[in-house]
């Protein structure tokens, strides 16, 4: 239904016969001329229509309320007063989609925009402000980046279940299901499934999944629907996973850096890509909080305001916290060969918010059953896990990155539903 998507029509040689199709964001009737917008997911063109150099039922159809979907065809002419320097002058206007019901908010009003509730109510008309679409379009480059790097470094990809009939990680934060006349629930995780890909042998997997937690949050950073760019190494500890992850997020960085400029600058975001990404042990870092006014003791955790202090400490954007308190961590991390009351497992900071976590894996079932007994809880419980270790299981390691906490963070927004196209948390379940 059409010749040309905008951005490619506004580059043509005046006088060529095009045709555009897309939604009506201005209209100006001023008597014996009519100035219209069009949009598409390209960009914008103005249609410009004076009467009696155009035919009167051309102008007339041009008239329609705002977003209304318009399919124009006519020449390229250049425009003085156009925004891009060239107009369309229309020989034909269709109507392919009318406006029967009140828009909820004007899409081109800049000045008046709708609080986040009311725009997710409306995600069909938000998603046409060219400032949200740049937020998908850079959380794309985001993902594409991520599965680039990790194809060429000889990672292949998987697709893990996310219906379980258990914990996967231990928690009770699972949303139940109807699955025929069994027990079943939406996973939390894709740890297990990976880690048994590792242990059959395909060593090096990646994926990207959903996960779902059924924690009770109400904050600008958590979801009960959440996207995980995940990995696992086989025969690889926490350093040799944390130097993946460091490639993978300067590549995401370049990548949007020099692929989405336009969108960046749409949303007054920038980013910067790092040579390195420093890491710094626990216990280092709360030495630093300590010497700037903070009052945290070895084994607490860290806030907010402190991976945000931290962050100003280092002069990093970006960083590893690494060597955590082993009953900070998951009862699976690996323990340190030099000290059992730290373990080999680290967070990425970025810009301030944890984007990632990730661990050296307990491969050994005996030692994984000791640590389970030592957080007062029953292996029984967790045989599902313990008996994948049995056959035989090497040294394997991983992570995970949440997409919408990393494409929050490079379009500088200030809530993570923003960063979610259909955002699932306590209250919304639609649409």
């Amino acid at each position: 239904m059409r010749s040309h998507y905008i951005s490619d029509a506004v580059k043509l040689e005046e006088g060529v016969e095009v045709t555009v199709a897309g939604w009506l964001h201005e209209l100006r009737d001023i008597k014996k001329i009519v100035f219209a917008v069009l949009r598409d997911r390209s960009g914008m063109i103005q249609i410009t229509a004076k009467r009696g150099a155009v035919p009167d039922e051309v102008v007339d159809s041009l008239i329609n309320p705002k977003e209304t979907v318009l399919q124009v065809s006519g020449r390229i002419a250049k425009g003085k007063g156009a925004k891009a320097g060239v107009e369309l002058i229309p020989s034909s206007v269709a109507v392919l989609g009318k406006v029967y019901d009140k828009v909820p908010f004007d899409v081109a009003d800049k000045e008046k925009i709708p609080e986040l509730d009311v725009r997710l109510d409306n995600r069909h008309v938000d998603l046409r402000r060219p400032e949200i679409q740049a937020i998908f379009r850079i959380r794309g480059t985001v993902q594409q980046a991520f599965r680039e790097y990790l194809l060429q470094e000889g990672f292949e990809e998987i697709v893990p279940t996310t219906i379980v009939s258990a914990a996967t990680e231990g928690g009770a934060e699972l949303f139940p299901i109807v699955y025929f006349d069994k027990e079943a629930f939406l996973a939390q995780s894709p740890q297990l499934y990976k880690q048994m890909a590792v242990i059959g042998g395909m060593d090096r997997v990646f994926m990207q999944s959903l996960v779902y937690r059924a924690e009770p949050h109400s904050t600008t950073t958590h979801l009960n629907e959440a996207y995980q760019m995940d990995i696992e190494m086989g025969f690889a500890d926490d350093n040799d996973v944390m130097n993946i992850e460091e490639k993978v997020l300067i590549h995401i960085l370049k990548s949007v850096a020099e692929r989405r400029s336009a969108e960046l600058d749409l949303l007054h975001a920038t980013v910067n890509v790092p040579q390195s990404i420093p890491r710094f042990t626990y216990s280092a870092l709360i030495e630093k909080l300590r010497a700037n006014g903070e009052k945290i003791e070895w084994g607490d955790d860290f806030n907010r305001a402190h991976e945000k202090l931290i962050g100003e400490i280092v002069g990093s954007e970006a960083y590893f916290i690494t060597k955590w308190p082993t009953k900070l961590r998951a009862f699976y991390s690996m323990p340190s060969k030099e000290n059992v009351e730290v373990c080999n497992a680290f967070d990425l900071i970025y810009r301030g918010l944890e984007i990632s976590s990730g661990a050296q894996r307990i491969h050994d079932p005996l030692l994984l059953e000791e640590q389970i007994r030592g957080r007062g809880l029953d292996p029984a419980n967790f045989e599902f896990y313990i008996r994948t270790f049995k056959a035989g299981a090497p040294p394997h390691a991983g992570w995970s990155i949440g997409a919408e906490r990393l494409t929050m963070k490079i379009c500088n927004l200030d809530n993570i539903r923003e960063a979610t196209l259909f955002p699932r948390d306590m209250t919304r379940l639609a649409p």
